[in-house]
């Protein structure tokens, strides 16, 4: 099997890989991007239009100018990707990607939007996870999880 890079939306509604290792990882912290993600900035990697497949369902789209298509998951919400209308490359979301880890930004765009404190937020203390604070709370989150795995899967949401 060859190597790709796959990834998809919270809920396994959508998912998508790419034929070749994306590029370009970056940080957008333009407004439009703090929108359409509900965050402080976008992290976004991408790679050509032919590399990159739909293996599940279908990218729901919003044309947030007249150049660009934000695609997202229809039924859970999940930003998934940015794309230039008449462009011929596709950038998705890198938390969306199964190894988000494999994916850090190498530089920061609409860098006149970014909010002043975006910067320091590495510098913020560390809070206990949720497994030491509240364990009750998380094994309950456990057993009662609807989010897809970090892996393409032949089914979802698995048969009962």
């Amino acid at each position: 099997m060859s190597e790709h890079w796959s990834g998809g939306c919270q809920c396994g509604a959508v998912r998508y890989r790419f034929s070749q290792r994306p590029k370009g990882a970056h940080i957008c912290h333009c407004r439009m991007c703090q929108k359409a993600f509900g965050a402080f900035y976008a992290p976004l990697v991408g790679g050509p239009l032919p590399t990159f497949e739909v293996t599940r369902g279908e990218i729901a789209l919003f044309r947030s100018s007249d150049q660009v298509d934000r695609g997202f998951c229809r039924r859970c919400g999940t930003p998934l990707t940015f794309a230039y209308v008449d462009g011929d490359w596709i950038s998705v979301s890198i938390g969306s990607l199964d190894d988000p880890s494999a994916f850090p930004p190498k530089d920061q765009h609409g860098i006149e939007s970014r909010l002043s404190w975006a910067n320091g937020l590495g510098q913020l203390p560390d809070r206990p996870t949720t497994e030491q604070q509240a364990p009750d709370v998380a094994a309950f989150i456990k057993s009662t999880n609807h989010q897809h795995p970090d892996h393409d899967t032949d089914v979802w949401p698995p048969k009962q």
